[in-house]
């Protein structure tokens, strides 16, 4: 029974990576441009505490991802991520798991099919899926193909840019714990906005809801997001975050970090 809770918590630790302009979640419609290449190196770490049965559990963990996107057209990109997980969790301060390993590997293609230059707003559909590179029995994967769709809004103005996203994600799972425990359909809605403070540094700002994927509880997690983007050159980005939840079903806080280079 112990190895199941783990499994769970370490499934609802971890969720399938979206690569918007970090430290956002909600992404945007921009393309790199037929034959360009977009590189982002990414790593959050996160801390959550929970109370259940009378004990108290303290989860700490994180992701590394490497990104690769390529523009095959000038209005549509391909895009590969690497995930590396790591996860603990605590119970009354003894330690109940401890693993670390590879994620699940995701390919994402990013088509922004509508453009109104006259009102500088723009609409892209983002479908992918995920497959099982990740070791499905420690929590760092769903153990069998999964897929999703997005539809991604952006309004660009003079002094920054406000992204909308909904999506729809199908998890299909690979461990029978997971296929009595976990939900296979989850819906995600965000809403995100950039601002430019001077030519090199922008402020973002980013607030979601997603599904909770245990069949269980009714809250759905929600999250909120601040951080700045700094330009080192025109093609060089650095970024830092923090995300934290709104309510139990969101991890208490995230710490997020980035480099993205473009070449």
């Amino acid at each position: 029974m112990s190895k199941i809770i783990c499994f769970l918590i370490l499934s609802l630790l971890w969720s399938v990576p979206a690569f918007a302009t970090h430290p956002l979640i909600t992404d945007d419609t921009a393309t790199q441009g037929k034959g360009k290449f977009q590189l982002e190196l990414n790593g959050e770490s996160s801390r959550d505490e929970k109370h259940e049965g009378g004990i108290t559990k303290k989860e700490t963990g994180g992701i590394s991802t490497a990104a690769l996107s390529y523009g095959v057209v000038d209005n549509v990109d391909i895009i590969v991520g690497f995930p590396w997980q790591w996860s603990s969790i605590k119970g009354d301060g003894k330690m109940i798991s401890d693993n670390n390993g590879i994620g699940d590997t995701s390919v994402d293609i990013k088509w922004s099919f509508f453009e109104c230059k006259e009102d500088e707003w723009n609409l892209a559909l983002k479908p992918g899926v995920t497959i099982p590179t990740g070791d499905a029995a420690k929590g760092f994967g769903n153990g069998k193909i999964s897929s999703a769709i997005m539809l991604i809004a952006t309004k660009q103005w003079q002094h920054g840019a406000v992204h909308c996203n909904v999506g729809y994600t199908h998890n299909s799972y690979g461990q029978d714990q997971d296929n009595e425990t976990l939900k296979q359909d989850i819906w995600h809605a965000s809403l995100a906005t950039e601002v430019k403070m001077t030519d090199k540094l922008r402020s973002v700002a980013d607030i979601g809801i997603d599904t909770n994927n245990e069949k269980t509880p009714n809250t759905n997690p929600v999250y909120i997001l601040g951080g700045l983007i700094y330009s080192v050159s025109e093609n060089v980005d650095l970024d830092v975050g923090v995300k934290t939840g709104t309510n139990h079903a969101e991890r208490d806080k995230t710490v997020l970090a980035g480099l993205t280079a473009r070449f």
